[in-house]
């Protein structure tokens, strides 16, 4: 009996069905367009138009990281390839699930400069966990499996798939493979138990310890463990911009973010301890500040299910490869066999230090009459931190202020760019998460994304998208007329020679109107939290242009290249 024969666009769909997928964000062209034939035909998979293929990548993005599940991007050939790089490079740098696929020429036509070809495989060589160019229909069901294995076990990733027009439109069966076997790819998720119980004891002995909790603790959905042993070793937690969320932000033992703006007392207590328990952290600069003078009494205990990432810029003494969970369960049995009681009178000093530190906080001072961008996101928190939505960041002073002053007491409720610190990212992100919570949840709960005038220039196109499919996103622009951060640095290292970073911006409430968005303006402090509501109150996007003061400064600071604990607090130190 002959088996049905399918295009390979229709093993594609099929393929993805299989994997559980039922949203992907794309934007079509020429080499894709069987594939979007075959979306036409079909129902089981909804596709959300954007207005720009980065934008659909930090939409997928966005996605994955509020449901924890892959995130699924289409895109076409050439310029549209190339347009979904830096999306591609963010979500490899953040550790992000993902499957990006795109269209290529025909086959025969790859290498002779053909209309609108670009080597995507070299391209994206460096910036995702693997690629594939598909070369023969037979191989594409196998590949997409591998690439869906490869993007969400060890340390997740984005997997390219590059996918010549012909293979889209050839056709054989379709046998969807159930197990998969990479040669060389065997990720341990298991953990040492000699190594584990090695440092429970050194934990134990531990005078001046401290738990640093980052973006892999999410990725492992590791939380609720991570809070199990910090609070029975009464062990402080300090989390990194990615790791936040993880550990509750309402209990006593949480210090907060450390690194370049955290809080003065969590750089304090890393600087100062005699044990660091590093979870899901790569240990970047932007937390280790100089890295010869970076805690230089601890031992460090680097849990991590990249192996590359241990020791790889701060020497570990005992080295745990394994995923996070599995590693964090492993130590709550060993704590039930062993029974053990904490000495509290051994931490008692630590925590009274500790204690002293927390009174020395940032002391931000006005420079106009203009809103204060702090007091306009304290705000914003106070009035919705009881409703829990998903937060997006754009990337600049807006995000660091939001870190600061939101409390976020679950994980994947902050979503924002890490690692590469892209500007547009917050935008289509919001969009993604929206999705997943009302895919996932049913609900049509509203997103938040704080941005500057800067980073939502950057992907404003988006609107349209936004408006399209009634995404509830409010928009909260920290409008200070200059590239923020940027300006920052140059008023303080560059003798306020500012190059190039004052911006000028369009009427963002004319623009909103234009797209058919809510657009709102805030001058003034009493009507910041009237002008959220009636955003909140709109069934679809909105812009709120928060009218902030020119030179607001980002504090606590710690100057690149610096020792963490040489903490700034305010313009007038030195």
């Amino acid at each position: 009996m002959n088996k049905a024969m399918y295009s390979g666009a229709s093993i594609l769909l099929k393929a993805l069905g299989e994997e559980g997928v039922d949203i992907v964000f794309g934007y079509p062209g020429g080499v894709v367009l069987p594939l979007y034939d075959e979306l036409y035909l079909q129902d089981k998979i909804k596709h959300y138009l954007v207005r720009h293929e980065q934008a659909a990548l930090h939409a997928a993005e966005g996605y994955a990281r509020a449901s924890g599940r892959v995130g699924v991007a289409i895109v076409t050939s050439g310029p549209g390839a190339c347009n979904a790089i830096t999306g591609l490079a963010n979500a490899y740098y953040d550790g992000t699930p993902m499957v990006l696929i795109t269209g290529q020429v025909n086959s025969a036509l790859i290498g002779g400069d053909a209309f609108q070809e670009a080597d995507i495989v070299g391209i994206t060589r460096s910036c995702c966990k693997h690629n594939y160019l598909v070369k023969d229909v037979k191989d594409l069901a196998r590949i997409v499996k591998e690439a869906f294995y490869i993007a969400q076990t060890g340390k997740k990733g984005p997997v390219v798939i590059d996918i010549p027009v012909d293979v889209f439109t050839s056709k054989y069966t379709f046998n969807y493979p159930k197990n998969v076997e990479l040669v060389g790819y065997n990720p341990n998720y298991k953990g040492h138990p000699l190594q584990v119980q090695r440092a429970l004891k050194t934990l134990f002995e531990a005078k001046r310890p401290i738990i640093i909790s980052g973006g892999g603790v999410v990725a492992s959905n590791a939380s609720v463990e991570l809070k199990e042993i910090a609070l029975r070793l009464q062990i402080p937690v300090v989390h990194t911009l990615m790791g936040t969320g993880t550990f509750p932000d309402n209990l006593e033992l949480s210090l907060g973010m450390m690194g370049m703006h955290g809080k003065y007392c969590a750089n304090l207590a890393v600087a100062n301890s005699d044990v660091i328990f590093a979870i899901g952290t790569r240990f970047s600069d932007r937390i280790t500040g100089c890295l010869k003078k970076f805690a230089q009494d601890a031992q460090v205990i680097h849990i991590d299910i990249d192996p590359c990432s241990i020791s790889k810029n701060v020497k570990a003494q005992i080295p745990i490869v394994g995923d996070i969970k599995n590693v964090l369960n492993m130590m709550i049995k060993e704590l039930d066999k062993q029974n053990h009681k904490i000495n509290l009178e051994q931490k008692e000093k630590w925590f009274k230090e500790i204690d002293e530190w927390k009174t020395k906080v940032a002391i931000p001072r006005k420079t106009s009459s203009k809103l204060s961008a702090i007091t306009v996101l304290e705000k914003i928190y106070d009035y919705t931190k009881d409703d829990e939505p998903i937060v997006t960041t754009e990337v600049g002073q807006h995000q660091m202020w939001c870190a600061q002053n939101f409390k976020f007491n679950k994980p994947r409720k902050l979503i924002t760019s890490g690692g590469l610190g892209t500007m547009g990212f917050g935008f289509p992100a919001a969009m993604g998460a929206y999705v997943a919570q009302n895919t996932l949840h049913n609900n049509n709960k509203y997103v938040l994304n704080i941005a500057g005038d800067g980073s939502i220039q950057m992907n404003i196109q988006e609107l349209m998208s936004a408006v399209d499919y009634k995404f509830k996103v409010i928009n909260c622009i920290i409008n200070n007329g200059y590239l923020g951060m940027v300006r920052q640095w140059q008023e303080k290292i560059y003798n306020k020679h500012y190059s190039q970073t004052k911006i000028s911006s369009p009427d963002y409430v004319k623009l909103a109107q234009s797209y058919g968005a809510l657009g709102l303006r805030v001058e003034k402090e009493d009507e910041i939290i009237p002008t959220l509501k009636q955003a909140i109150d709109f069934d679809g996007p909105s812009m709120i242009d928060f009218v902030c003061e020119n030179f607001e400064m980002v504090y606590p600071w710690v100057l690149a290249g610096q020792p963490i604990d040489k903490v700034l607090l305010s313009r007038e130190e030195e």
